[in-house]
């Protein structure tokens, strides 16, 4: 039986690589089989890359007037007019913020995440229970912890320090098993030493270079406050790549609007199947009962979800709250140095393609949630991946290859208007890539905006090269990541290089 389970286990891995590889070579053998169904396959695909273009343009677009709304709102004012009986006081509500970190520099914490958070709005800041996750392999750990800890002396509630031992058994290096240890270790000191109640606290995970809304923790506090639902739920914040947009590679910089608009789009998606990314809130009960983020994943982020979600027999959710959290976008020490951190980066992101065999065998275990959400939180996984390592070659190559490789199909209606019914829905599909370009121009923060005309002129002629950075920079490793999987070999968690 243990070689059965091994076995299942297994095929559950290669699945989603087996998966894109078969969807990216079907036009170089379809086209001599199965041209017509080569053919209705690229049209259809066609069909839904327009749909979600635009949706992802249109929901774009109602996230930048939300956010305006949010930027504008007084959460503490709107908390006390709207109060009700059920909610939970202003004042007993307390955040634990954990900045896991390896060898970001201490003046990059400063300047980024830290002073983000000592600017905090409308409420008091000894609410805010900041933990350095340091990571006790790095150098200099101890050092900078003393450091940041004499800078920052009674901003906050408390600002603990934990140093995650390394090498212990059972974990993978990275951002959950520090995650894990500090958040055991801060449950012990504010639980079980000094009384702080579970039911009161939230937990934010984020990056060592995350700058929160100055009103986040507000908000955060106000909609922990009212929710009935405050032990089920993550709250979720759009993630921009705005805090060095400037200085990065053109390439990057592409991919990180694309990545920054698609992101405020997806937290508003209709059918509410989207995860939390990168920097996100929950309630510290919520986290205890789930038993804290797995320590032997490296993507922890949809991780952590999907084990609430089964935890919860289906009922966790996730709400968005509408004010921006900037973070950097890989760079390096030169250009090739800052792609081969992108292209990392991708990687390791794309990795979180662990989670659907761990998805599947979960959904087998928990019969009690209904199987329509136990399959679609499975598809919507499958979705994004599969999208990920494969819509540049459907796109790109399937309407050409199938009419190149077989001569006479291209002699037929369906193969003669293949090729031209995909350009001109891709033509189309440059309006939805003009939409994004300025909605990026105005959600920018001021001081990286275009500021003359030859400033607009480089940002949309520095689109002529999404094809071959979107190949390079995102299909290429989520492709590699879907491979190694499939191949059994694992991936390690690099670090995304900071610059101070």
């Amino acid at each position: 039986m243990k070689k059965l389970g091994v076995s299942r286990q297994r095929l559950l891995e290669i699945f989603p690589g087996f998966l894109s590889w078969s969807i990216i070579l079907f036009p170089f053998w379809g086209a001599f089989f199965v041209p017509r169904l080569v053919a209705y396959f690229t049209v259809a695909f066609l069909v839904f890359w327009f749909y979600q273009s635009f949706k992802n343009l249109f929901l774009g677009i109602r996230g930048y007037r939300n956010i305006q709304k949010a930027a504008k709102i007084s959460w503490r004012q709107l908390y006390q007019k709207e109060k009700k009986p059920s909610w939970l006081p202003w004042h007993k509500i307390y955040h634990v913020v954990i900045i896991p970190n390896y060898n970001e520099p201490a003046a990059k914490l400063a300047a980024t995440s830290l002073k983000s958070l000592s600017q905090q709005e409308e409420i008091d800041k000894k609410q805010l229970i900041v933990v350095l996750a340091m990571e006790a392999r790095a150098k200099n750990a101890q050092s900078k912890a003393r450091q940041l800890k004499k800078q920052f002396a009674g901003q906050f509630g408390h600002l603990l320090v934990t140093f995650h031992p390394g090498n212990l058994p059972g974990e993978i290096k990275g951002k959950a098993a520090n995650e894990a240890w500090a958040a055991r270790k801060v449950k012990q000191f504010l639980v079980d030493q000094k009384g702080y109640s579970l039911d009161y606290l939230t937990v934010t995970s984020c990056d060592a270079d995350a700058q929160f809304h100055p009103r986040y923790f507000a908000a955060l506090t106000y909609f922990f406050a009212r929710d009935p639902r405050r032990y089920q739920r993550f709250w979720q914040s759009p993630i921009f790549w705005y805090n060095n947009l400037d200085r990065v590679p053109v390439p990057i910089r592409i991919i990180g609007i694309i990545g920054n608009i698609n992101h405020v789009s997806h937290i508003q998606d209709p059918d509410h199947l989207h995860f939390n990314y990168s920097t996100y809130s929950l309630s510290f009960r919520l986290l205890n009962q789930v038993g804290y983020w797995d320590r032997d994943i490296i993507p922890e982020d949809w991780h952590l979800f999907l084990q609430a979600f089964f935890a919860t027999k289906g009922q966790a959710s996730i709400q968005p709250i509408f004010l921006p959290t900037s973070i950097d976008a890989p760079e390096g020490e030169s250009f090739w140095d800052a792609l081969k951190n992108r292209y990392f980066q991708c990687q390791r992101h794309a990795w979180g393609v662990t989670d659907i065999p761990y998805a599947i065998t979960q959904a087998k275990n928990h019969p009690e949630i209904p199987l329509s959400l136990r399959l679609a939180r499975i598809y919507k996984m499958l979705e994004t991946h599969l999208l990920w390592s494969t819509n540049w070659f459907i796109l790109t190559l399937n309407a050409w290859l199938v009419t190149l490789l077989n001569p006479r199909f291209f002699q037929t209606t369906l193969g003669y208007n293949l090729p031209k019914f995909s350009g001109a829905i891709l033509t189309v599909c440059l309006l939805a890539l003009l939409g994004v370009i300025i909605l990026d121009f105005r959600l920018r923060p001021a001081n990286i905006k275009a500021r003359n005309l030859g400033d607009y002129l480089k940002e949309f002629l520095q689109w002529l090269i999404l094809p071959l950075a979107s190949l390079f920079m995102a299909v290429l490793p989520g492709l590699d990541a879907q491979t190694h999987l499939m191949l059994g070999r694992r991936l390690e968690y690099r670090t995304t290089k900071k610059l101070a």
